[in-house]
């Protein structure tokens, strides 16, 4: 990995960058959505008849960030990660569970420092249960835990308030961050982070989107029926591919995982089918990129437009099918990369395609960037400011590093580390007799190929996984942060035992 160095500090006062007037600070909309893959949008062409007119129109318009990831394809790892700009077993917020650690600091309360006016609206999922109220932010919209999709209760600066009867939790978490915009004054920066439930499980879509998929094909990935026995059902279109495949090379967690929680063959306890549940999902996001297109409306009927960088990103992956497998949480692509985009008219050029892998952890220190602030010392991600606004990096990172730690209530899924770079991807499933992985990403985009026993791929197999081993040594994750479990087990094999 090449070493980063110091980036270019932006500063709002500096018109040469964004050749605006010199007394006005950039403000910034965060926009996060929650499972929602990285090939999920209209404009990719992966799922035809889907529609996200305004996903598309940021893309169209703006910058389509193509190779970012998380570095915990988890809710709550990966939002401390986006706030903290660190890796989950720094700021040991490892899992749904986790209480949050004394001392943590998130980037909206450099903001406040800054002048900025923040608010925060939505699913918080971090640290704590109640939805109560957290630092950094002026106006605060939350729920419990994970919420509902509809008639929630939201926490409102500290009181519960009832939400009215049928009401939706993505429209209303909108209506709420645009009523909070309203109340600032014209010359207040501000900071906006509208923190979506949609989209996920179990899927809800808003009345008025719900059954217009019930037609949608289906697309299976080419990985779907690797590990299919004669009892699994097939579904769907699968994907052309005839490329190489290694069955001996799959893990036999994977093969087990298959008829669990989070396997095709008995999602969710076999309470919904496959077909249903694809529809519903994409049903469900309708409503999350009708938001987007709400906020940005907003600011452009307020003539904001201009002094606004809109941010949208998932707070992870999805898969459907690959590998036999739903949800997230693995190492897979499906799982770790995540969609990410970014508008701005005064200094993102239209169908800006950004290549450069970037991460969550880069959120806080691109953010603060923007503000004219320079990165915390104790903060691991960096800006991709300057990629952005179309600057040429002599250096940036080239890999990404993954973490995952075994949860007592998915216990199906090991402890995972990886490390990926822009052709080849090496996992290390921690803490059971079983396989690693190693894949080519160039030849075998669907990770059907696992090279770890090829003889020609050993140097580079045994690099990366040096690699992996010295990011974790560098950045203090050698030891797992261990929480208490006191509950009964609750998965389908073993439940209610101890």
């Amino acid at each position: 990995m090449k070493k980063i160095g110091l980036f270019f500090g932006f500063c709002w006062w500096c018109a040469a960058s964004f050749g605006q007037s010199t007394d006005k600070p950039y403000n910034v909309v965060f926009i996060l959505s929650d499972d929602h893959r990285y090939d999920f949008m209209g404009f990719m062409d992966k799922v035809p008849d889907l529609e996200t007119p305004n996903m598309d129109r940021m893309a169209q318009e703006g910058a389509h960030l193509q190779n970012a990831f998380v570095s915990t394809a988890l809710c709550s790892p990966s939002r401390a990660s986006i706030l903290t700009g660190q890796y989950a077993h720094t700021h040991t917020i490892v899992d749904n569970n986790a209480p949050l650690p004394e001392g943590l600091t998130f980037f909206p309360q450099y903001l406040q420092e800054k002048g900025y006016k923040t608010g925060f609206f939505g699913k918080w999922h971090m640290g704590n249960k109640d939805g109560g109220v957290q630092p950094g932010f002026d106006q605060w919209v939350s729920f419990r835990d994970q919420g509902v999709y509809y008639s929630p209760t939201f926490n409102i600066n500290g009181k519960e308030v009832k939400q009215p009867e049928g009401s939706y939790t993505t429209d209303l978490l909108t209506d709420y961050a645009i009523d909070w915009l309203k109340t600032l004054n014209s010359d207040q920066p501000f900071f906006l982070y509208l923190s979506h439930k949609g989209v996920h499980a179990e899927f809800a879509p808003a009345e008025r989107h719900r059954g217009t998929y019930k037609d949608m094909p289906i697309i299976c990935p080419p990985s779907m029926y690797l590990t299919a026995t004669d009892s699994s059902r097939r579904v769907g279109i699968e994907t052309p591919y005839d490329g190489p495949v290694n069955l001996d090379g799959i893990p036999d967690w994977v093969r087990k995982q298959r008829y669990s929680w989070h396997g095709v063959d008995y999602m969710y306890d076999g309470q919904i089918i496959f077909e249903d549940f694809y529809r519903q999902y994409c049903e469900t996001l309708r409503s999350v990129d009708e938001s987007i297109g709400s906020v940005i409306a907003w600011l452009e009927q307020q003539g904001l437009a201009e002094n606004t960088l809109v941010i949208y990103m998932g707070d992870n992956g999805f898969l459907f099918g690959e590998q036999g497998l739903i949800d997230k949480r693995n190492a897979y692509e499906a799982s770790m990369r995540v969609p990410l985009l970014a508008w701005s008219p005064q200094f993102i050029k239209p169908h800006t395609q950004i290549e450069q892998m970037v991460m969550n952890v880069d959120i806080g220190p691109t953010i603060l960037d923007v503000a004219g602030m320079a990165k915390p010392a104790q903060m691991q991600g960096y800006s991709f400011l300057p990629l952005l606004q179309g600057k040429s990096l002599d250096e940036w990172r080239e890999k990404v590093f993954y973490e995952y730690y075994w949860e007592w209530a998915f216990p199906q899924t090991p402890t995972i580390f990886a490390v990926r770079t822009d052709r080849y991807k090496y996992i290390f499933n921690q803490g059971l007799w079983d396989t690693n992985e190693l894949y080519d990403l160039q030849a075998d985009p669907y990770e059907m190929n696992n090279l770890i026993r090829d003889p020609a791929s050993q140097e580079i197999a045994g690099q990366l996984k040096k690699e992996l081993w010295d990011w974790m040594e560098s950045t203090d994750g050698m030891q797992i942060p261990l929480k208490k479990i006191y509950q009964k087990r609750n998965d389908h094999r073993f439940r209610g035992t101890y």
